[in-house]
């Protein structure tokens, strides 16, 4: 009876850690006190709705960008996750449905649009981020707009890209040194962090995993082999997110020297 109500209470307390640099799951009043306690930096990180082989559900980027952002802001600790946007991007393909696509103009507008609310709330940093390897070269392109804009406020707006480039690389290295294979959509990452993630809420339909190869001639949403993913493959690559995405925001918001 003991350990039930230590473990209840565990759940709850993360509950309310966890609101408390989630956005969705706050009140403005919550939000504003967390604002005027220091927390004046936004993350927007953007997933994205794709086919992701037969063994991943379509919303695997928003899922992950959802807990990484999470992540991210605790770990930063003075930091909000702005809602991820669950599109990127990308174009439908009927033969293996389940993708929903954004033009590249479409989704640096949207991005330009939510930072810039976020900074009429408030907020004097943003971070851009994206799950998705389509986009990354526009957020950049907005951050340095607005950047550009309201620097004269005081007001940065920033693209950290190694949440994304570096650590994805970073595990590409991890691959090449452990003798397993290298795939990108839909793989060992994206599965194996999916599998971490969220193995035991539905994310992946784990009696599909022994034979998640992509197929040339029969595409099926797999760029590579997914069958060597586990769990603990995903935790290496979502620790190599977080802690890549830290440091670079870190070094993009740092004090200019004589402040």
């Amino acid at each position: 009876m003991r350990f039930l109500t230590t473990f209840v209470a565990a759940v709850a307390f993360s509950a309310i850690a966890y609101a408390q640099v989630d956005l969705e799951m706050m009140t403005w009043q919550e939000l504003k006190k967390a604002m005027e306690q220091g927390k004046t930096t936004a993350l927007v990180y953007n997933g994205g709705s794709e086919t992701r082989g037969p063994q991943c559900v379509i919303g695997g980027h928003t899922l992950m960008a959802h807990a990484t952002v999470i992540a991210i802001a605790e770990k930063l600790g003075n930091a909000i996750a702005a809602p991820v946007l669950p599109f990127s991007p990308n174009r439908a393909n009927p033969s293996i449905p389940g993708t929903i696509g954004l033009s590249n103009e479409v989704f640096a507008a949207i991005n330009e649009q939510v930072a810039e609310q976020l900074i009429q709330n408030g907020f004097k940093d943003v971070v851009l981020m994206g799950d998705h390897g389509g986009g990354q070269q526009q957020l950049g392109e907005v951050a340095k707009k607005l950047s550009e804009k309201h620097a004269a406020q005081g007001i940065r707006v920033v693209f950290c890209d190694d949440v994304y480039k570096t650590a994805n690389a970073d595990f590409d290295k991890y691959l090449t040194a452990h003798n397993l294979p290298l795939s990108s959509h839909a793989g060992i990452p994206d599965t194996s962090e999916m599998l971490y993630l969220g193995g035991d809420k539905g994310w992946v339909r784990k009696d599909l995993i022994p034979t998640a190869v992509g197929d040339r001639q029969h595409p099926n949403g797999i760029s590579g082999d997914a069958r060597p993913s586990t769990a603990a493959l995903g935790k290496i690559i979502f620790d190599m997110k977080v802690d890549a995405a830290v440091a670079q925001i870190h070094k993009l918001l740092a004090p200019a020297a004589g402040q």
